[in-house]
């Protein structure tokens, strides 16, 4: 089919890859994937396959979009911290120096980065025109990606970094440990419980890499979030509606920095205020399937 669109997925094995690799192919598109494994039924590559098999995979295609990353639910020693840099910053990499191999190269590239790349804040939104880059390890990883994008030299290539924040859908996704903690009895707000709560369902995830695409005239970094932001407190009350747990035990600080120890994570996963505004997705008239926290907890509890 010469009217067939082809999408390049970079990382495409977690949660959201597979995600996204249904929901191309659901909408027409052909998919070919680049990963640590080859995929089957369609063209692929690994990461170690070099840059001109890179090149080949990338070469005809109308999008690239690279989720490629380690998980950063573990803790952060030199051994994870080294890894959680590499799987982001050398496979950015490796994507830009295929892409300036192609002779038809893609003409949109949008590489997965985070929201956490911003403060800790808990006075106001952090928009892209003014949101105030934060501390720390994690902060310092999300730089270097996107520092890593901005230097790929792709001159036929638009480049746009998704601050993404935290992802919630059926069967996966950064849901998982809250709907296990209010069954268990535990779902009570974590810390002060007034820390910011930004997230985005999988589906208008999916929904604003098509948008993006589609606007030419967006450039820059674009923050993936709802507007619909809540505080620790209301997620957690949420959370023990939608599961049907009656009641939920508070964890404070402390106990969650000493059972982030047992399980091997990270407390500032659930303790930094993530207060992340769209702003560019809203003033381009992108429209949410799910815009509310409570109905998309609601629809997610019914599909798990």
């Amino acid at each position: 089919m010469s009217g067939t669109r082809t999408v390049v997925l970079a990382g495409a094995s977690g949660f959201i890859g597979r995600y996204f690799r249904a929901r191309f192919e659901k909408d027409g598109w052909s998919v070919r994937t680049i990963g640590r494994k080859g995929a089957k039924g369609s063209p692929s590559a690994t990461w170690d396959d070099g840059d001109a098999r890179l090149a080949r995979v990338l070469d005809g295609a109308e999008l690239l979009v690279n989720l490629a990353g380690r998980s950063v639910s573990c803790r952060y020693n030199a051994r994870n911290k080294a890894a959680i840099r590499e799987s982001r910053v050398s496979t950015t990499a490796a994507l830009g120096r295929a892409v300036a191999l192609c002779r038809q190269p893609p003409s949109t590239w949008l590489n997965a980065s985070t929201g956490t790349i911003y403060r800790h804040a808990m006075d106001g939104p952090q928009t892209e025109r003014d949101g105030e880059p934060g501390t720390g390890f994690s902060v310092d990883v999300a730089r270097a990606w996107e520092a890593e994008l901005a230097a790929a030299v792709t001159p036929g290539t638009r480049k746009i970094p998704l601050r993404i924040s935290i992802v919630l859908g059926p069967g996966g996704g950064a849901l998982r440990p809250f709907a296990t903690l209010a069954r268990l009895g535990l779902g009570g707000r974590m810390g002060p419980g007034t820390q910011k709560f930004s997230w985005i369902h999988v589906e208008d995830l999916y929904r604003c890499v098509r948008f993006v695409h589609a606007r030419k005239d967006l450039s820059g970094p674009v923050n993936v979030a709802s507007p619909d932001v809540v505080d620790n407190r209301e997620l957690m009350r949420m959370v023990r509606r939608a599961y049907r747990a009656r009641f939920g035990i508070p964890t404070p600080a402390w106990l969650l920095r000493l059972g982030a120890i047992l399980i091997r994570t990270e407390a500032e996963l659930v303790l930094k205020s993530r207060w992340v505004q769209p702003e560019k997705l809203l003033d381009a008239g992108f429209v949410y399937s799910q815009p509310e926290l409570g109905r998309a907890l609601q629809q997610i509890a019914r599909g798990a």
